[in-house]
């Protein structure tokens, strides 16, 4: 799986996480026919919130990016991002787990939306997200936090 880290975001760190989203969403909103250069940059710097944000390294390294908003009923999982280089050997699977972990412990639901036809749904399945709603382009899904199973 390699060597990962989460580290807090700041706002420097945001030009590397729109490029990151960038590369990462073409393959998916060229498909969509829903692929701009720069709308795809902007969307990510109009929403950016380092405040729920944290920068994953893998060997030292930015490879990727995470952020877990509070909402009113619900923690959003947000601009889950991984380098394509490191995709695919089980380091989304661990931040995903470590982060869903805290939320088991703490009680919150927690809400999503991919898009549609992204191979990210798969993973996000395997972790307990069902649908909520979908639509042409995205996919709304839920998690219902897991109680921890009692000591013996």
């Amino acid at each position: 799986m390699g060597d990962w880290a989460l580290r807090p975001a700041s706002t420097a760190d945001v030009e590397a996480v729109a490029e990151l989203r960038s590369v990462v969403l073409r393959p998916d909103l060229e498909r969509l026919g829903r692929y701009d250069e720069q709308r795809v940059r902007q969307r990510l710097r109009d929403g950016f919130s380092p405040a729920h944000t944290w920068l994953i390294e893998v060997g030292g390294a930015f490879a990727g990016c995470v952020s877990l908003r509070p909402g009113e009923d619900a923690h959003w999982l947000e601009h889950f991002y991984l380098a394509p280089e490191v995709q695919g050997g089980g380091i989304g699977a661990a931040v995903l787990r470590s982060l869903l972990d805290r939320c088991d412990r703490d009680g919150f639901r927690v809400r999503l939306n991919v898009l549609s036809g992204s191979p990210a749904r798969r993973l996000y399945e395997r972790h307990g997200f069902t649908l909520e709603s979908e639509d042409a382009v995205d996919v709304f899904m839920v998690r219902e936090p897991t109680p921890a199973a009692p000591a013996d």
